[in-house]
């Protein structure tokens, strides 16, 4: 080559360089993707927005009701929020692979802003979110008179947080039924959240191995049934803080909190109680807190106690300054009677909804 040609050569890579290159991606098309869901929308229903949504999209579903619109999310990174005010999902006999409204398989998946009514399936385990696996953030949100609240299985790497939301009036033909129930997953926390009005069940009722149960409201309620308020069957370890809890007059069960009644099945098992409100309005006397044989850790302090019980019945542990009070008194400062001290209207915090 000439040193004529070779300085052509060379200005006309130089020229080319920019379309030899290879391409960037834009910003568009590494952004996520945003999907809107409405009766004016080009996605009209939720079902099929969780099929077009890919990992880390964001599904926003424009308020009213959605009937029979069940969906099975399984991709990793989604945000799917009300906007406009709530969403309420009414299963009305739909069930997503027969198992309730949602079925999860995602991790990082966050949801907000969404009422779950009704799930009835033909096993009667029938939820509003049945968690199978993943990672699971639900806020601002209701679980009502469906067979389960929200139900997980029982991966060992499945993470569960709730926030701010409402269980209630979740009911099976046959009772039993639970509010919220979470199998042998990872870690369970609840913050801010309201429970009342279980049947026969449990108000919450976790077999995780580490449990953060903070700042709630677990109570029975006028009309309550619910068997045990809070149960750690297997145990784990589990941090009770700040939570007010109350039994009402009508439970079958005297006790309120019970920690290891099936078996321990964790390398730690221990209770950690601190300065929560624990209220027995039974008129014969409850019990506080249950704990099996065999714990590892009993850890009760600076509790209130509204009741004749005494948390040191449960075994051998740390106790201090949990300080008991007369239900009668009680009452009085509440301004009402000790009949409907499971209700707890007047001290509560507000529902979520």
């Amino acid at each position: 080559m000439t040193p004529c040609i070779g300085r052509r050569v060379a200005c006309l890579l130089l020229l080319m360089g920019p379309l030899l290159a290879p391409a960037l991606p834009t910003r568009q098309s590494v952004e996520p993707s945003l999907l809107r869901v409405g009766p004016t929308k080009a996605i009209k229903t939720i079902a099929n927005a969780a099929r077009l949504a890919r990992a880390g999209s964001t599904i926003e579903v424009d308020s009213g009701d959605y009937a029979g619109d069940v969906a099975v999310w399984e991709h990793d990174g989604l945000t799917v929020r009300a906007v406009g005010g709530r969403v309420r999902l009414l299963a009305q006999g739909a069930a997503a692979e027969g198992k309730g409204i949602w079925v999860v398989r995602a991790n990082g998946m966050r949801v907000e802003g969404f009422d779950f009514e009704g799930a009835a399936v033909p096993d009667r385990n029938g939820a509003g979110i049945r968690l199978e696996k993943g990672s699971l953030l639900v806020r601002n949100c209701s679980f009502m008179r469906n067979e389960m609240g929200l139900l997980t299985s029982n991966d060992p790497a499945t993470v569960l947080e709730v926030e701010n939301s409402e269980f209630a009036y979740n009911q099976r033909p046959d009772g039993h039924n639970h509010n919220l129930y979470v199998g042998q997953i990872a870690r369970l926390s609840v913050t801010g959240s309201y429970f009342h009005h279980a049947r026969i069940g449990h108000l919450l009722k976790s077999r995780a191995a580490v449990n953060h149960i903070f700042y709630n409201r677990l109570t029975d309620d006028a009309g309550g049934t619910a068997s045990y308020e809070l149960e750690f069957p297997n145990g784990g370890v589990a941090y009770v803080v700040g939570n007010l809890i109350a039994q009402g007059t009508q439970t079958e069960n005297p006790h309120m909190i019970s920690f290891g009644a099936e078996g321990y099945k964790w390398p730690r098992n221990e209770i950690h109680l601190e300065n929560n409100t624990l209220v027995d309005a039974l008129p014969r006397g409850g019990v506080f807190l249950r704990v099996a044989p065999g714990a590892d850790a009993i850890r009760a302090v600076n509790n209130l106690l509204v009741g004749p019980g005494r948390l040191e019945s449960a075994g051998q542990g740390v106790y201090r300054n949990n300080v008991t009070v007369d239900p009668r008194d009680y009452a009085r400062r509440l301004g009402g009677t000790t009949h409907n001290l499971g209700a707890t209207q007047r001290m509560a915090p507000p529902s979520p909804r």
